[in-house]
């Protein structure tokens, strides 16, 4: 019986956890940042909400992000080690010479922030490439738009 009890706890607590988790993202705001003397985009995510920027002078356009692609940009989210976040290095080094815009992530989230090094636009580390590809994803389709 005890172990029954001690079974049905964990299970119990580890679903309260889980959503907790995913709850306390509605808080979070995540700021993608590339630019290079004839590009810039800024995008910022935060609670069901894009805003995307693409001029350093122009109004940020928002965009209500689909429940679908919020599931989706939350597990990602999920899978991101924000701790590590400072130490990851970019796989190419084409902003060194203008092959590429310099692009940043920055994550305020449980009341610290994150960010990363800078890192090639199109070319983030492997670390956080599906996530910071779904943040690209959110300027393309208001592009459509």
């Amino acid at each position: 019986m005890k172990l029954l009890s001690l079974l049905f706890l964990t299970i119990f607590l580890g679903k309260g956890c889980e959503g907790v988790s995913q709850q306390n993202i509605e808080t979070a705001q995540l700021i993608y940042t590339a630019n290079s003397r004839g590009f810039y985009r800024e995008i910022s995510i935060e609670n069901h909400v894009a805003s995307i920027k693409n001029d350093r002078k122009g109004k940020a356009v928002q965009t209500k992000i689909s429940d679908t692609d919020w599931k989706e940009f939350v597990k990602l989210f999920q899978e991101v080690d924000l701790e590590e976040i400072k130490n990851l290095k970019s796989p190419t080094e084409k902003r060194f010479y203008d092959g590429a815009a310099i692009a940043n992530l920055k994550i305020n989230y449980a009341g610290k922030n994150y960010e990363s090094q800078s890192f090639d636009h199109g070319f983030p580390p492997a670390e956080i490439k599906k996530i910071v590809t779904k943040i690209n994803s959110f300027a393309k389709q208001n592009n459509e738009n």
